[in-house]
């Protein structure tokens, strides 16, 4: 027993000594992550360019309901119908509004992780052919994110290193020389990004950089070079106009190949879509997918142009009793619409002009003006409801009565590109099938994969050229590539104008384009509101043909002048 006490009271002595040592408290991780160690494999780099695809996505597609929209409304395509006449473009477009303050924010924030890439690509343990790889995918995200801040803003500051530390004395470059930098990187891009059929689907090649190229070529006046780098896309052999029909739902009834080109599952390289130069990646129900179909709007997880786009069918009575169904995964319904984003008049009236019917981009099951009534209870079931010729005592939201021709939250012509018709995503239909096709709430997304560049806008873009270099014919030549898969008739020579190309993106793209981009790169945005968007034409000013510095950038810049654009 004695010898027992005596080895704990040993124990007891060892363990009090070794307590009082400090080394005994120090800490010796096995690994740590911080800022000095955190670009060094590829697999680190892969990480972070992967983070700037989510911010591509994210910002023009699913941040939320409304931010991604910023590229849409207000422009010559539509307009936010349940808005007050006329719209307060004055508090919209202010300095102090947040439209101006969250595109600054959001496109330099792409710009940020794009120079930390660059920046830290000499210290890294990759091999030369991977930092030459790494350094044109930065390059590639740095000038689109570039080229948007010039189009809304004009000249902005041009920041081309990794910035480590506050930083109060900005100024800005000349709109000219960040197009300069844009091309410069782009230049590069194009030179080490591997060809289109060495990526994944989704991933930026060299021609998705040769397409932008020709788009800031145009921007610049460099003609010629534009028509170099367009020509390089145009010509590659792996890419190619889709001219028949494909796809996952290639013969079904009403359909054509422009209605091929939207349907979920057809976008990607690996559908056997040769059009997509770069398809944004929506993955259903994966975690990061950006397209989960349990979660209701707007939940930073889902592209909104099926709720957004489509009217609010609901509302829709006539003699007092309504005449869709909703929400249904049907051309009457169009999803679980909710009437927020109309065509304007012009390009609901105007922009199909006498290949009205005959251009497959405006048939009825592309862009829907005839609806058939879906309530059985209705006295007038399965007959055809005209937006131009609406039946009499027609009401909408709210009980207004409707007037034929004229948009209202509850009905207008809307592009079926938004949508799924009779294929939702299986588990978005509601259990209660009462009428055929019924929706969950959780719906009003657009479930696929998105263009961001196709061949469609490379010939559109070589067309622009083209016309600065004042060859007509050609720009015409290539306007017809367009048209003829369309089935619509030829343009003349003669009557190509830039306001003709512009019409031409509206009827090949539509809600698809980013249109305030195109719009605000060409200086175009007053005069084609005030050809074609009376909406918004009211309250319309060549000022707004440049977005304002964003006031709170302005003051926080305290030790240099961040000048403000005229006007504002």
């Amino acid at each position: 027993m004695k010898k027992i006490h005596s080895i704990i009271l040993l124990a007891f002595l060892v363990l009090g000594s070794t307590s009082c040592k400090k080394s005994f408290l120090d800490e010796t991780p096995l690994d740590f992550l911080s800022s000095a160690n955190a670009f060094k494999t590829k697999a680190d780099f892969t990480a972070s360019v992967n983070n700037l695809y989510r911010i591509l996505r994210e910002r023009l597609f699913t941040v939320n309901d409304n931010d991604p929209f910023d590229y849409t409304y207000r422009t010559d395509v539509t307009f936010y119908v349940p808005a007050s006449f006329p719209p307060n473009l004055t508090g919209e477009f202010s300095p102090n509004s947040s439209i101006p303050t969250r595109n600054w924010e959001a496109w330099y924030k792409m710009i940020s992780e794009a120079n930390t890439v660059l920046s830290r690509i000499p210290t890294s343990t990759m091999s030369a052919a991977d930092q030459t790889l790494f350094e044109a995918r930065g390059k590639f995200f740095r000038a689109y994110a570039y080229s948007r801040l010039a189009y809304l803003f004009g000249g902005v500051p041009l920041v081309l290193e990794e910035v480590t530390a506050p930083k109060t004395d900005y100024v800005r470059a000349t709109r000219q020389e960040v197009y300069a930098q844009c091309i410069e990187d782009l230049v590069f891009a194009a030179a080490n990004l591997p060809g289109i059929t060495a990526v994944q689907d989704g991933e930026i090649s060299n021609l998705a950089a040769q397409h932008l190229l020709a788009e800031l070529y145009c921007t610049t006046g460099q003609y010629t070079e534009a028509v170099a780098a367009a020509t390089v896309v145009i010509n590659d052999p792996n890419t190619a106009l889709m001219t028949t029909r494909f796809g996952s739902r290639s013969t079904e009834t009403p359909g054509d190949v422009y209605w091929d080109m939207f349907r979920r599952g057809n976008q990607n390289r690996s559908s056997g879509n040769k059009e997509g130069i770069l398809v944004i990646q929506m993955e259903n129900d994966v975690i990061g997918g950006a397209a989960n179909t349990a979660l209701s709007w707007p939940s930073g997880d889902l592209y909104s142009l099926e709720r957004i786009h489509p009217g609010l069918v609901r509302d829709v009575r006539i003699n007092g009793v309504a005449a869709f169904n909703w929400p249904a995964a049907d051309y009457s319904s169009g999803g679980r619409g909710v009437g927020f984003m109309s065509p304007s008049m012009y390009f609901i009236d105007n922009a199909y002009q006498s290949d009205y019917n005959n251009d497959i981009r405006n048939a009825n099951h592309n862009f829907v003006r005839v609806f058939k009534i879906t309530n059985a209870a209705h006295p007038m079931y399965n007959q055809d409801f005209d937006f131009h010729n609406m039946p009499a005592n027609t009401t909408g939201t709210g009980g207004a009565t409707l007037t034929s021709g004229v948009p209202s939250r509850a009905i207008y012509p809307y592009q079926t590109k938004c949508t799924e018709p009779y294929n939702p995503p299986a588990n978005l239909l509601d259990a209660n099938q009462s009428f055929p096709y019924r929706l969950k709430g959780v719906a009003g997304g657009t479930y696929r994969d998105e263009y961001l560049f196709r061949l469609a806008e490379t010939y559109l873009l070589r067309a622009e050229a083209y016309l600065g270099q004042n060859q007509p014919g050609l720009a015409a030549a290539d306007i017809n590539v367009v048209r003829a898969r369309s089935n619509a008739s030829a343009v003349a020579a003669g009557n190509v104008t830039l306001n003709y190309i512009l019409d031409e993106r509206m009827r090949e793209f539509g809600v698809e384009e980013k249109r305030m981009f195109t719009l605000m790169r060409l200086g175009k945005w007053y005069d084609r509101i005030i050809m074609c968007n009376p909406f918004y034409a009211a309250s319309a000013d060549t000022k707004y043909n440049l977005w304002p510095i964003p006031q709170s950038e302005i003051e926080r810049n305290n030790q240099a002048v961040l000048e403000q654009n005229p006007g504002y």
